[in-house]
C-alpha cells in the first residue's frame, strides 16, 4: 500500500475508507521488507493511531552475499554452477528471453535446469515448479514471476544474472536461499547495461511510480558499487545497524 513499495497498486490505497467504515476493527499490517520510510508511509496511509510497530532483524547470517562484475556471463555462470554441483538453486534473469536462452544453454551442457516465467503455459509453469520442489530439477532459471509461495528449505544458492530493480526485490529473492539455516551463497553479476534496461522498464510503467522506482534503482546501483561489506549496506537500507 506504500507509494515507496516495490509493488505499488492504486487500489490498495482504498483500504483507508474500509478502516473508517469499521473504526472498532483491529488492523494489522504485515510486510517482509519495509524500510523505515515504508513503515511511516503505511502508518500514514492506513491512519494508524497509537500504533505498535514490531520489526525483527533482517540479518540472515547463513547467507554469503557477493557481487562480481559481468565479464563473460555464460562462463561465470558455468563456473559458479560447477562450484555448486549437485546443489539446488535459483538463477534470476530480468527478461523471459534471457530465461529461455540461459535454460537452453544449461540443458545443452547437461545440467538439470528448467525455465519459469509468465510467458510459459500455466501447465508448464506448474510442472516445472513441481519438478524443482521435489528435486527432479536442480536449477530453476526464472524471472521474478517465480518465488511467491515457494518455500523450499534446501536452496543452496541464488544467482542474479541481471540487476534487480531495487533492494526490496533483491532481499526477497535471496531470502529463498538457506531457509534450513545451513550456508547458502548469493551472487549478483553486475553490468551497467542492466541499469539502462531497468530504466526502459520504468519509462514504460505508470508515471506516478517512476520517481520512486528511479530512486530505488539508484540506491541499488550505489550498493553494488560500494566497497563496504555487502551485509552492512543491505541491513542499513532496512534501518538496521550491523
Amino acid at each position: 500500500i506504500s507509494q515507496w513499495g516495490h509493488d505499488f497498486r492504486p487500489e490498495y490505497r482504498q483500504l483507508l475508507p474500509v478502516r473508517q467504515r469499521f473504526p472498532g476493527a483491529v488492523c494489522v499490517a504485515l510486510t517482509a521488507t519495509a524500510t523505515p520510510r515504508v513503515q511511516q508511509d503505511i502508518t500514514a496511509t492506513l491512519d494508524l493511531r497509537n500504533e505498535n510497530i514490531f520489526v525483527a532483524s533482517f540479518d540472515r547470517p547463513n547467507l554469503f552475499i557477493g557481487i562480481q562484475p559481468k565479464v563473460d556471463t555464460v562462463r561465470q555462470i558455468l563456473d559458479f554452477l560447477a562450484a555448486h554441483a549437485e546443489q539446488t538453486g535459483i538463477i534470476y534473469c530480468s527478461t523471459q528471453k534471457h530465461v529461455d536462452d540461459l535454460s537452453r544453454i544449461l540443458q545443452e551442457k547437461g545440467l538439470s535446469a528448467l525455465p519459469y516465467h509468465a510467458g510459459l503455459d500455466k501447465t508448464v509453469r506448474e510442472q516445472n515448479q513441481r519438478a524443482f520442489m521435489v528435486d527432479d530439477a536442480r536449477i530453476m532459471v526464472a524471472t521474478i514471476a517465480f518465488g511467491m509461495g515457494v518455500d523450499k528449505p534446501d536452496v543452496r544458492f541464488v544467482l542474479h544474472v541481471d540487476l534487480p530493480q531495487d533492494m526490496e526485490s533483491y532481499y526477497q529473492q535471496i531470502g529463498r536461499a538457506g531457509r534450513d539455516g545451513l550456508p547458502a551463497e548469493c551472487l549478483l553479476l553486475f553490468g551497467y547495461g542492466d541499469v539502462h534496461t531497468i530504466h526502459h522498464f520504468i519509462n514504460q510503467g505508470a508515471p506516478s511510480e517512476a520517481e520512486g522506482r528511479r530512486e530505488r534503482l539508484q540506491t541499488m546501483v550505489s550498493w553494488t558499487e560500494s566497497f563496504d561489506c555487502r551485509r552492512k549496506g543491505l541491513l542499513a537500507y532496512f534501518g538496521e545497524s550491523y
